[in-house]
């Protein structure tokens, strides 16, 4: 699918296909229209509220306990729903790299 992009559009990266997340690249406020780009791709997204630069957006609602993938890889899964154009961070994602508690729990007899 081929978006053009307007003045007015911030911008985000997708960084693998499976992602359902992105990056974005500038600070967003509420109402603004995001286009998530993976390489040509561009998928717009209606921010929900306030994105500051460098941090996560929702690309699609996410179930409580939905993995959230970043890099085609599971970086977490959401703690609580998230909707499509939120802010995905720490408050919303139970992060599952390095996390030593959930390794001794894999190999506990």
């Amino acid at each position: 699918m081929y978006v053009r992009m307007n003045m007015t559009s911030k911008r985000a990266l997708i960084l693998n296909a499976k992602d359902n997340v992105a990056t974005v690249t500038e600070d967003v406020e509420v109402g603004d229209v995001i286009m998530a780009a993976l390489e040509r791709d561009l998928r717009p997204v209606t921010a929900v509220e306030n994105i500051p630069f460098g941090f996560k957006v929702a690309l699609t609602n996410l179930a409580k306990d939905a993995p959230v993938y970043k890099y085609g890889e599971p970086i977490g899964k959401a703690s609580q729903p998230i909707r499509k154009g939120a802010l995905v961070h720490i408050h919303n994602v139970e992060g599952l790299r390095g996390r030593g508690d959930l390794a001794r729990a894999e190999t506990a007899p």
